[in-house]
C-alpha cells in the first residue's frame, strides 16, 4: 500500500496515486479536501515504499518505523504534539520509535515530517505497515 503513497518535494503532506498520465501522474490529497492534480516530471515525487531512515548498523525501511510507532501508539494517532515539540521531545520520540537511528543523519525536521506522515496514514485508514511477502516467501 505505501507504494501508491507518494511525497512531492515542496507540496505539504501526501498524496495518493490515482493514475498515470502520458507525461504526468494524476494523484489526490491524503486530506479533507481529497484535491487531485497532475504531477509532472519535472517535481521530486518518491513513493514512502523508498524511503528509509538512517541507523547506526543499516538503512531501515519507513514501513518498519512506522510499524514502531502504530505498536507504541496502540494503532492511534502520535499523541505528541509534532508542530510545538522541542527537540529533546522529538529526539525522545524518535528514540522509542526507532532506538538505533543515527543521531547525527536523522535531523528534528524529518522526525517532523516522521509523525505527520504517520497521522496523515492513520487519519485515511491506511493502517497496513507489514513487510511485502516475495516470490520466494511464498514457495
Amino acid at each position: 500500500m505505501l507504494k501508491k503513497i507518494l511525497a512531492i518535494s515542496g507540496k505539504p503532506g501526501l498524496y495518493k496515486l490515482v493514475s498515470r498520465g502520458n507525461n504526468s501522474l494524476i494523484v489526490e490529497s491524503l486530506d479533507a479536501q481529497k484535491k487531485r492534480m497532475p504531477v509532472f516530471g519535472t517535481d521530486k515525487v518518491i513513493s514512502l515504499a523508498d524511503i528509509a531512515m538512517y541507523t547506526d548498523e543499516e538503512e531501515v525501511p519507513l514501513r518498519r518505523v512506522f510499524k514502531n510507532i502504530q505498536e507504541k501508539e496502540e494503532g492511534k494517532k502520535i499523541s505528541l504534539d509534532y508542530k510545538k515539540a522541542s527537540k529533546e521531545e522529538l529526539v525522545a520520540f524518535m528514540g522509542e520509535a526507532l532506538p538505533n537511528y543515527d543521531r547525527d543523519r536523522v535531523y528534528p525536521t524529518d522526525m517532523r515530517k516522521l509523525a505527520q506522515w504517520y497521522n496523515i496514514l492513520v487519519e485515511n485508514g491506511v493502517t497496513d505497515f507489514e513487510e511485502p511477502a516475495t516470490e520466494g516467501e511464498e514457495k
